[in-house]
């Protein structure tokens, strides 16, 4: 007898492909296999066409023009074509960069290549609701600062930096300002007209897409943004981003953004009203604390710490009854307790002792009840044999 599979809340990590999205997939493994770069026949042409179908569906999504979407392998490449692009592009008129200390890896580790290079990079704080002040980053403006970056939603406590006027300070500076949206796209509206974005970084698996693609946007024109390539080859996606496209990601790609733009506001509301709910039922444990603003976040994240817990011990305590993880799927390996958590102000001990819940299509209000009774029931044990 299968034992049965606990309860998937770890949707921030990554999300199960939706069986819509997969049925686009379908005939782009077997019917409409051509490589997209062969336009000489039939073959070709059909596999274009669904690419560029995928392209405009991102495009639409963030207000863009379909030219400046540049296909990827995922969001870390994009973050690092977005970073080392622009670094190598601008160097001559300034080798300064700002972002903040609650980034993804992603964006953080590209910057410590570029210092070991010679560029200088500011590491905004944030406040200890995960929040940058704005002041700090108005103090942080140097005459040779060539790019901001902060992402618009975290991936560990899901907090909603203020993009749009992030993106006007620099707007105002012509500083060029980059957003890795991985955790954002199809879950918060997003314009990179109206809040002067000029790259930002996308992925499809976040959003019950394919995991292995994701995208840079990169403006054209007021201003047009240079970005240097960093894969070399075949001069694909105009040269930016060399390697043959993969049309069955891409057309899925495509269409879990076309669905998760339309469905965004309902299911907002209803992911919402489920973490909410949870919240509810955890609030009253002693020495939790909530992660992150309360409000400002996005729909589907709740992430808690604990004080007089062992980490491992409350991870272990509630897995048989729900999949959830303590920070960034990207770093699980790795046992050093999350900046980010230690950035809000907590402890080594309270980064550990913490768990992130990222709800889902899949979620309803009885998971919410199993996962809320689990974590007290876990926590409850571990105080018990502390004390």
């Amino acid at each position: 007898m299968n034992t049965p599979k606990p309860i998937y809340l770890d949707c921030n990590a990554t999300t199960p492909v939706d069986p819509r999205v997969l049925s686009a997939m379908l005939p782009f493994f077997t019917e409409y296999f051509g490589n997209p770069g062969s336009l000489n026949h039939c073959y070709g042409w059909e596999a274009e066409a669904g690419v560029e179908k995928a392209r405009e569906s991102l495009a639409s999504a963030i207000a863009a023009d379909p030219v400046e979407i540049i296909f990827t392998s995922g969001a870390t490449e994009a973050n690092n074509l977005a970073i080392k692009g622009v670094a190598e592009s601008y160097m001559s008129a300034g080798r300064h960069m700002i972002t903040v200390q609650t980034e993804h890896s992603a964006v953080l580790e590209p910057c410590r290549y570029l210092e070991k290079l010679g560029f200088e990079v500011t590491y905004l704080p944030v406040n200890s609701d995960g929040l940058i002040e704005l002041d700090s980053l108005e103090n942080a403006f140097r005459s040779e600062t060539i790019l901001v970056s902060v992402m618009a939603a975290n991936n560990e406590i899901g907090v909603l930096q203020s993009i749009g006027k992030i993106g006007e300070m620099c707007r105002d500076r012509n500083i060029l300002f980059h957003t890795d949206a991985a955790q954002a796209l199809g879950k918060i509206p997003l314009n990179v007209e109206e809040m002067h974005i000029d790259l930002l970084s996308m992925t499809a698996h976040k959003l019950y897409g394919p995991k292995g693609i994701g995208a840079l946007y990169v403006r054209r024109k007021n201003p047009r943004v240079q970005v240097s390539s960093q894969l070399h080859g075949g001069g694909q996606e105009k040269g930016i981003r060399s390697g043959t496209l993969y049309p069955p990601q891409i057309v899925g790609f495509g269409e879990a953004v076309r669905m998760a733009v339309a469905e965004m506001d309902s299911e907002g509301q209803r992911l919402i009203g489920l973490r909410d709910r949870l919240w509810n039922q955890l609030s009253t444990l002693p020495g939790i604390h909530l992660n992150g603003h309360p409000t400002q976040r996005l729909s589907n994240n709740l992430n808690v710490s604990f004080d007089n817990v062992e980490g491992s011990a409350l991870l272990l305590g509630v897995r048989e009854a729900i999949a959830i993880s303590s920070g960034s799927a990207c770093s699980a390996a790795n046992t050093t307790p999350s900046h980010v958590i230690q950035s809000l102000g907590r402890s080594r001990e309270q980064a550990k002792a913490t768990l992130r819940f990222g709800l889902g299509r899949q979620t309803d209000i009885e998971d919410i009840e199993i996962a809320a009774a689990a974590v007290r029931q876990a926590v409850k044990s571990l105080l018990v044999v502390d004390n």
